[in-house]
């Protein structure tokens, strides 16, 4: 069928199963890919406890349209796309269990949907394996159900280039055009910079293509566009947000953080700062092994004169992940999603290139045996580090929560405030609002907090033994879960 009307221009045919032309049509669905959707966001619910309590962040996002605390402060750095996507539950509902079975279902539809955009250039089975690699990570896993921004980020960052290079091989597609601008906003709307850090090579690629360089621009606009607003009413300019942002994440610039995120990998949500030792072998090997995977399926390609499909989303996962490793001085799994998911499709026509190869004798069958072997040890692993940062998690949220219910016994029960060590957390957990004198989370002075203190219940947090602010000279001081509070003398006399 070499003269029909999907052969290639060149001539050229793949020489292996990875890489096929873009096709203008395929069905509307595809086994493969709706197989992996529904798989990951089973082994959300199942491995990622529904019931499992808000973290720091999460409390922060979800308190700005929530009807069960008031609002946390909201930093620079942040950005409202993940509060308005939760929205629909937290605005009702102050259950865990149902934000948690929402998300999960939301993230399994948005990854058949980002994977589903590439189907023109990429075969069903090998987009199905690079998107079972990005799935089954356990941070992936972990964040696929927090209300954390990441994972959104990801999903977005794959459906983007994915359009792009739909849009680039087919100027009438108009899915792709409305994919490649949906895709570039959902990233933005999430995370403005991330976004940008995406999209780089694709704008290199758009200079002499002014059509998909205005949409790649309208999407940054359309996502960044509130977050840009809210710099200029609320935190002094752009200028100004993007200097308090980089301050808070301390002060961006030359940092070597490649180790951070080698130490990052044995399960720590948060690695700042990022000390101790590099995890086993076993656990980081992964990580290490992705850029030569990643390596091989870009050779593949581009002996299959067919690169683009390949090149094109590591460039992106490599633009994506130089923030994260070569400018901050801390580290977090989550920040390398966006590379992963990228990642993922080359390393899957690598991993497929070794098993489809040519071989003598049974050479195929030890490749295939080894591989197979590899992958069920990958898997393993990463279960273990899921199994043991849900746990970890689980541990401090539940403190948290202890830490709340020895509060209300107290009368710190809404309206009411909290300030001090892990005041932020905690006074979601009660239903209380939160400021701070000092710190990322500034937001107010000592006078407005020993005014507010004769107005409403009101008690500061400490570690135990630790040092109170000056204000709370003579306040009585109780023990709260496995804090120490000072609580407002206004409170204990029941006004």
């Amino acid at each position: 069928m070499a003269g029909g009307p999907n052969a290639t221009k060149t001539g050229a045919r793949p020489t292996g199963p990875p890489l096929r032309a873009a096709r203008p049509r395929r069905p509307r669905w595809e086994p493969w890919l709706a197989a992996v959707a529904t798989a990951f966001t089973l082994a959300q619910l199942v491995l990622v406890r529904p019931s499992l309590g808000l973290g720091w962040d999460e409390t922060v996002y979800v308190s700005q349209i929530s009807g069960h605390a008031p609002a946390a402060f909201f930093s620079a750095p942040r950005a409202r796309g993940i509060s308005l996507l939760v929205a629909p539950i937290t605005s009702w509902s102050d259950s865990t269990v149902v934000l948690r079975i929402y998300l999960a279902v939301l993230s399994g539809l948005a990854l058949y949907f980002a994977l589903g955009v590439w189907r023109a250039h990429v075969m069903p089975r090998v987009l199905a394996l690079a998107g079972g690699l990005f799935a089954s990570l356990w941070v992936t896993l972990f964040y696929g159900t927090q209300a954390m921004p990441n994972y959104w980020v990801a999903v977005g960052a794959l459906a983007c280039v994915g359009c792009f290079l739909r849009a680039r091989a087919n100027a009438r597609d108009r899915a792709a055009w409305w994919g490649l601008f949906a895709g570039t906003a959902l990233m933005a709307w999430m995370r403005p910079m991330d976004a940008v850090y995406v999209v780089l090579p694709l704008l290199a690629l758009s200079l002499r293509r002014p059509r998909l360089l205005t949409v790649l621009v309208a999407g940054l606009l359309a996502g960044a566009g509130e977050w840009v607003i809210e710099a200029y009413v609320s935190y002094g300019g752009l200028a100004q947000r993007l200097s308090d942002a980089s301050r808070i994440q301390g002060g961006l610039g030359w940092h070597l953080a490649v180790v951070d995120q080698l130490r990052s990998l044995g399960g720590r949500t948060l690695c700042r700062p990022c000390t101790g030792s590099v995890p086993s072998p076993v656990v980081t090997l992964w990580w290490l092994a992705l850029p030569l995977l990643a390596a091989l399926g870009a050779v593949v390609a581009v002996r299959a004169r067919r690169p683009l499909p390949v090149l094109l989303p590591g460039a992106c996962a490599v633009t994506a992940a130089v923030p994260y490793l070569f400018l901050i001085g801390y580290a977090a799994p989550r920040f390398l999603l966006p590379a992963y998911a990228l990642l993922a499709l080359p390393v899957a026509h690598g991993l497929t290139h070794l098993v489809t190869a040519p071989a003598r004798g049974g050479a195929r069958a030890v490749t295939v045996s080894l591989v197979a072997a590899v992958l069920a040890g990958h898997l393993a692993v990463q279960y273990a580090v899921l199994e043991r940062t849900v746990h970890g998690s689980a541990a401090a949220r539940s403190d948290w929560s202890r830490t709340a219910a020895a509060l209300r016994t107290l009368g710190v029960r809404p309206p009411c405030l909290l300030s001090g060590y892990e005041a932020v957390p905690i006074a979601f957990y009660t239903g209380c609002g939160s400021a701070q004198t000092g710190g990322h989370d500034a937001s107010t002075t000592v006078a407005e907090l020993t005014s507010a203190a004769q107005r409403k219940p009101f008690a500061v947090l400490t570690r135990p033994g630790g040092r109170p602010p000056a204000y709370t000279h003579g306040w009585p001081v109780e023990r709260v879960g496995v804090l120490e509070a000072y609580v407002a003398p206004a409170v204990r006399q029941g006004r």
